[in-house]
């Protein structure tokens, strides 16, 4: 007899209200281990990325005026994953519990025997304030605060009953209101308030896209507060702030003065860099849009490395070009039962400081780093110091030959490849419609053949835009020189051969636009 399927579990994570760097630790763990997603329009698709590549992803949607799928329908297919076995994430946008319907869930699934955690969240009233740079609370200010729903307009409930919001009572509150989905209400809202006897004059901020690349926030008083979102044009999601402490933002604003606010950035790097490439650029306020051009596998054939590993103590030298290489070499020596002894006396090189605190991450240090992060500067400086010895390069199954034939005309030298780079099939629509448009402001390359790899892969209208409408920044010279001979203008060139490298000349070169203007 077949055994009773034991149920899996559901987690209602909170997915913070933006920035996707506001996720818990706790969120990104189960979001690591999920097999089903269910998520809001709400909570960043970036996140997503930290799901398994084979979980399924559904799209529940809930913006203003849009519903992919009901409550309803949304409770059922929890369920329904969840008594399949399946460990469910259901990601939602704030706090699960705060105007986000986590708690009806919640109760849903318990009333069907399905395991439920509920993972806490930044709430929009806390997050989206603290990066409007506005305090909800304040010593001699404001000692309270109070979350409210605006969801309606004042003086109705639900299908036309009576509004459970006290408005009187309301005005009277001594300290911070926090209006979420308050925008269509807007007017009314302040009207209300004014009316319940809150003075016209008291100050009021509305939060549009908080913690998000597009942040806007608009500035006022209770009487005018309204108007100016209008005029604004200002669009949900976005909060209203009432009390002194939107003063504070004339003081405390942050966000908006980051070196990359506000700009559009597609990172075209391998999956598995492209996540830690892009924490640096949303650290400095950019927006990120992943688009991989190619992707890093194992090799088809592990007996060639295998065969390399076991005469690792006849080399004189160790080379890495790239942290993957690392990676992908010191994984297959653990994974064979060996450890870091069957280095032997070989000493190791780095084509870089990237790819040394690589090595440091299985505590090794790398005996040479050249000057310039570059083949041609790290075969000028083994030829130096490793002319007439044996070297084994680790490196990837295609790529510039450059290093193999300069050292090869003064040492012994075997190569083996530790991983192969396989092009993708194409980039994700909405980013590719997006350069078509024009709306990105940038495109970072980190390699000659992922330049080459996303010129195929764009369409002639996108491919037309880029380098003109939007700007190429790349990480070396030789890179820059693949994208010229594509037909395309590179704006910034890193001067340090790094992803940092990169970054910082990115950053540079969009202050130094700014002071221009």
């Amino acid at each position: 007899m077949t055994p009773p399927q034991r149920p899996g579990i559901v987690h209602l994570v909170g997915a913070g209200p933006g920035d996707p760097g506001l996720l818990t630790r706790r969120g990104a763990d189960v979001l690591a281990r999920a097999e089903v997603v269910v998520f809001d329009h709400l909570a960043n698709e970036r996140l997503l990325d930290l799901a398994p590549p084979a979980a399924l992803r559904v799209r529940a949607g809930k913006s203003v005026g849009h519903c992919l799928l009901t409550q309803d329908q949304i409770n059922a297919t929890l369920a329904e994953h969840a008594l399949a076995g399946r460990t469910v994430v259901r990601l939602k946008g704030g706090d699960p519990l705060v105007f986000g319907r986590g708690g009806e869930e919640a109760d849903y699934l318990r009333e069907r025997g399905v395991p439920f955690e509920i993972v806490p969240g930044v709430t929009a009233g806390v997050g989206a304030t603290a990066y409007a740079g506005i305090p909800v609370t304040s010593r001699g200010v404001a000692s309270a605060v109070a979350f409210v729903t605006g969801h309606q307009a004042p003086g109705l409930g639900a299908c036309g009953s009576p509004a459970r919001i006290d408005w009187p009572a309301l005005a009277r509150f001594p300290g911070t209101l926090v209006f979420y989905m308050g925008v269509t209400h807007l007017a009314d809202i302040a009207r209300a308030l004014i009316d319940g006897g809150k003075p016209a004059a008291t100050p009021a901020a509305v939060v549009e896209s908080g913690t998000t690349p597009s942040q806007r926030v608009v500035d006022g008083d209770l009487a005018s507060i309204a108007e100016r979102a209008r005029e604004a044009r200002v669009r949900p999601p976005a909060l209203l702030v009432v009390g002194e402490v939107a003063t504070h933002r004339e003081r405390l604003a942050w966000s908006e003065s980051r070196p990359l606010f506000g700009r559009r950035i597609v990172v075209t790097r391998p999956r598995e860099e492209a996540a830690r490439s892009a924490a640096a650029l949303e650290a400095m306020g950019a927006e990120v849009l992943i688009a991989p051009t190619v992707e890093i596998l194992p090799v088809e054939d592990f007996a060639p490395l295998d065969a390399a590993i076991d005469r690792l103590g006849g080399y004189d030298w160790l080379v890495f070009t790239s942290t993957n290489g690392v990676r992908m070499f010191l994984d297959r020596l653990l994974a064979r039962g060996r450890d870091l002894r069957a280095l032997g006396r070989a000493k190791l090189a780095a084509i870089g400081s990237t790819t040394a605190e690589a090595l440091g991450r299985y505590h090794i240090r790398a005996d040479l780093i050249p000057p310039s992060f570059r083949s041609e500067s790290l075969a000028e400086e083994l030829a130096r110091v490793g002319a007439g010895s044996r070297i084994l390069l680790a490196r990837a199954d295609r790529g510039r030959t450059i290093l193999q034939d300069e050292l090869r005309r003064v040492a012994e030298v075997d190569q083996v490849a530790v991983y192969r780079n396989a092009d993708v099939a194409s980039i994700p629509a909405e980013v590719s419609g997006r350069i078509e448009a024009g709306t990105v402001d940038w495109i970072t390359l980190s390699s000659p053949a992922i330049a080459v790899r996303l010129h195929a892969l764009l369409a002639p209208e996108a491919r037309s835009r880029v380098g003109r409408d939007v700007k190429l920044a790349t990480i070396s010279p030789v890179t820059t020189a693949a994208a010229n001979g594509l037909g395309w203008d590179v704006a910034v060139e890193a001067a340090v051969h790094t992803w940092d490298g990169l970054v910082e000349a990115l950053a540079a070169h969009v202050a130094g636009a700014r002071a221009s203007r």
